[in-house]
Parts: structure tokens; sequence; C-alpha cells
């Protein structure tokens, strides 16, 4: 069991590498699981707010860095609840119409920055990662309201729900993984280190996008 690890380990690099080469391919705007079109009703709306964080390149990779981090802080899956929240808030502050500014920029810096802490993987403080999610949540929050304006109460809610829910779930996903591999590979957090590679490269891609038309 440990040898079929570590050769997975061992081939992650390759098949990070691939995988950001598909990324490049993949535009930045492909954030709307129904095509644009406003969800008009509850189902549609509970669709939307499930797919919008997973075929988000770079809403998933954020969402799956916050389960690796959770898996070495101490408050473990607390973390990501601090994320969750701002996410709902920041998709408030779109449906009320207020501006920020730089958000694709923002979104992209963050899973850079998240992937870098989580490879290097410092004793920093809880706060400054309880910070970190909580700003990143309102601008990821920010373009998940986008794909919602317009829409009656019964599709608004279940959309919210959906993608609350959906980001929890794939972080604690990301947390019982990495918790398993580290106790599986003589507890050498490896594989998170290389997954928090991953994440770093999947920010770099995007913010290079982000900031090409500058």
């Amino acid at each position: 069991m440990k040898l079929i690890a570590r050769n997975c380990l061992e081939r992650l690099p390759t098949i990070a590498v691939a995988l950001l080469v598909l990324l490049v391919a993949v535009p930045a705007y492909a954030h709307h699981p129904m095509g644009g079109v406003t969800p008009s009703s509850f189902g549609e709306g509970l669709l939307s707010g499930i797919g919008h964080p997973i075929i988000g390149i770079d809403h998933l990779a954020f969402v799956i860095g916050i389960g690796l981090a959770a898996s070495f802080l101490s408050r473990g899956m607390a973390m990501p609840a601090f994320f969750v929240g701002a996410t709902l808030l920041g998709t408030g502050i779109h449906l009320l119409a207020v501006n920020l500014p730089m958000v694709e920029i923002v979104i992209s810096a963050s899973v850079l920055l998240l992937g870098v802490m989580i490879f290097v993987k410092r004793s920093q403080p809880l706060a400054i990662w309880a910070s970190l999610f909580v700003v990143a949540g309102i601008f990821h929050g920010y373009a998940y309201g986008e794909a919602i304006i317009g829409a009656e109460a019964a599709p608004l809610v279940s959309y919210l729900a959906g993608f609350a829910i959906t980001q929890y779930l794939i972080a604690g996903a990301a947390f019982l993984i990495a918790v398993k591999s580290q106790s599986i590979v003589e507890a050498k957090p490896v594989g998170t280190r290389l997954a928090g590679s991953f994440v770093a490269g999947v920010g770099f891609v995007f913010l290079f996008t982000a900031i090409a038309p500058f």
C-alpha cells in the first residue's frame, strides 16, 4: 500500500503539468453552469449553485486548497467555514450592485497565494489563514453572484445553498484525502505540498490570463 502511495506521489508532478497545460486552454470566464442563463426555478438554482464551484477551475482549486490547509491547521474543518460564509457575503454584495475592483485578478492571486502557503507550510498564525479565507471568499462569492442576478427568491436561495454546501463538501473531501495520505506515507506531508504546488500553478495560470490584457 505504501509503495502504491509513493508511486502515485512521484507521478503527481507529471500529472500536475499536464493539467496545467489543459488549463491554459480553459477560458477564465467559463463559470456559468446554466450557460449564462439566469436560473428560473428552485431546481435550476440548486444545479447552478452546485456546478459553479466545480466548473470554475480557479474556484475549485481554492476550495481544494482550503481542505489541504485544514489538514494541518489546528481548527481543522472549522476553517473552511470562514471561506464559505464569506462567499455568501460576496454574493450578497454583488446582488446589492456594489462594485468590487479587479475581481478576477484578486481571485487568481488568492489561489496562487494559498498554494504557496500550503507548499511552504510555515506556522502562520490562524488569523492570517482566516483573513485570507474571508477576503478571498468575498471576491469568489462576488464572482458567483454574476450567475444569479435578476433571479427570483426560490432559485436564489437554492443557488446559495447549492454552492455553500458543495464548497464545504469539496473542502472536506480534500481534507480527508490529505490526512489519509499523510498517514500512509509515514506521516510526511509530501502529497499535501505537491498538491499545494498544483494549486499555486492553477493560480499562476489564471493570474497570468487575468493580467495579460493589461
